[in-house]
């Protein structure tokens, strides 16, 4: 990071300008705010995400139920599905006409993924429902849910960080813009013939 290589300007030198001991202050505290509030920035955001993320898993493990659904009949590709020898396809699950009963008891039919390479009337398979047989993705677990909160965490501090070296950045050039126009100014006073002999220069 260039906060750290600012610190050089602290040395004692007879041409330190005052500038160049402001930009060494704004390194110092660059590295304090990098080094303190990006961690806690990102330790806020995780545990923020995480407490987020639980009371998800709390909630889907209540509301999605695994149930066993049988298979009617399989199904056709659908005309935007991939050509079933592509990779893509091989991944993907078989498109089946299946039966199951929801939580509550009632009967229901519908068009669904099977996990089955080659399925045929009557296998079963598991699929997860909400409490009234609608079909519902798989619920999140206490595992990966406290991944994505330590990488929200992660990408919080970096941010963080990322914030205040580009304030530091900004900073500085404002005062590198400055420092030149001084320069021009201090040129134009010196006028065309700097340098000359009996100009007084």
């Amino acid at each position: 990071m260039r906060a750290i290589g600012g610190l050089w300007r602290w040395r004692r030198n007879p041409l330190r300008r005052t500038t160049d001991l402001v930009e060494a202050w704004l390194a110092l505290i660059t590295l304090v705010l990098v080094l303190v509030a990006a961690p806690v920035a990102g330790a806020v955001i995780g545990t923020v995400a995480q407490n987020s993320l639980q009371r998800s898993v709390r909630a889907q493990q209540r509301t999605h139920h695994q149930v066993a659904a049988t298979v009617v009949r399989r199904l056709n590709r659908a005309p935007l599905e991939p050509d079933p020898e592509s990779p893509a396809a091989r991944q993907r699950q078989s498109r089946v006409l299946a039966d199951w009963t929801a939580p509550d008891g009632t009967a229901r039919r519908g068009t669904v993924l099977a996990d089955l390479d080659s399925p045929h009337r009557g296998d079963q398979f598991a699929l997860w429902t909400d409490d009234y047989g609608r079909i519902v993705a798989r619920p999140l677990d206490r595992a990966t849910a406290t991944m994505h909160a330590v990488l929200a965490g992660f990408g919080a501090a970096a941010m963080a960080a990322g914030l205040i070296e580009a304030g530091r950045r900004l900073i500085v050039w404002r005062m590198l813009r400055r420092r030149y126009a001084r320069w021009d100014q201090a040129w134009d006073k010196a006028g065309p013939d700097w340098g000359r002999t009996g100009t007084g220069s």
